[in-house]
C-alpha cells in the first residue's frame, strides 16, 4: 500500500519525535530501530524509506531536539526580561528536567554518546550548541570594557556548568545528593554573575 506524500511526511516527523525521546532515555546504543519504529506505530521495514541509516536518524533527531531546545530557551529568556538568565538557570536545573531525560536536555542525556557516533552526530550537536551560546551571551550581565569575548566565555561556562550539574544530578543514586547538586549549582551560577 502506497502512502501519500503528506502521510509520509507525518510518519517521518513521528519517527524523529519518538527517536528523539527514546535516544535521550536510552542512549543511541540503548535502543534499536525496530523498537523506535514500533513506538512510532510503524513497521521496521519502512525505516529506510525515511532515513539512510540509524546514524542518519541519530543526527536528524538530535538536530530536531536541539532546535526545540533553542526555541524553548529563547522563550524562557524573552519571557523573563528582568532576569532572563536566572529564569533559564532555574528552569534548566530543575527536578522536572532531571527526572525526565526523555523530554529534557539532549546535551545532558547524549553528550558522551555523541562523541562516539561520528562527525555527522557531533556536527548536529555543535550546530545546536552555537545559537545557545549566543543567546546566553546576550543574557549575561554587561561586563565593563568587554568586546564580547568575556560575555561569550561566561556563556560557555554557564552552559557547561548547567549541563554538568544536570548530568551529575541524574547520575547519583541519592535523591538528597541530587537535589544538593542542583541547588548548589543554581546558587553558584546566580551568585557569581549577580543573575
Amino acid at each position: 500500500m502506497r502512502v501519500s506524500r503528506e502521510q509520509a511526511a507525518e510518519n517521518r516527523v513521528r519517527i524523529l519525535e519518538v527517536a528523539s525521546r527514546l535516544f535521550r532515555e536510552n542512549g543511541f546504543d540503548g535502543i534499536g530501530l525496530a523498537d523506535i519504529m514500533k513506538a512510532a506505530g510503524l513497521t521496521h521495514g519502512g525505516f529506510y524509506g525515511h532515513f539512510k541509516s540509524k546514524l542518519d536518524l541519530e543526527a536528524e533527531a538530535s538536530r530536531a531536539t536541539l532546535d526545540k531546545t533553542r526555541l524553548h530557551w529563547q522563550r524562557r529568556l524573552e519571557s523573563n526580561p528582568d532576569n532572563p538568565l536566572g529564569a533559564l538557570i532555574d528552569g534548566y536545573l530543575s527536578e522536572a528536567q532531571r527526572d525526565d531525560p526523555g523530554t529534557g536536555c539532549a546535551f545532558a542525556a547524549l553528550a558522551p554518546d555523541a562523541t562516539r557516533h561520528g562527525e555527522v552526530v557531533k556536527a548536529a550537536f555543535s550546530d545546536g550548541l552555537k545559537p545557545l551560546i549566543d543567546m546566553v551571551a546576550q543574557a549575561v550581565p554587561d561586563m565593563p570594557g568587554d568586546d564580547g569575548h568575556a560575555r561569550r566565555a561566561e556563556a560557555l561556562s554557564v552552559i557547561s556548568e548547567m549541563v554538568g550539574a544536570l548530568v551529575l544530578a541524574r547520575m547519583v543514586s541519592s535523591g538528597d545528593l541530587s537535589d544538593e547538586i542542583l541547588d548548589a549549582s543554581k546558587a553558584h551560577l546566580k551568585q557569581r554573575g549577580s543573575l
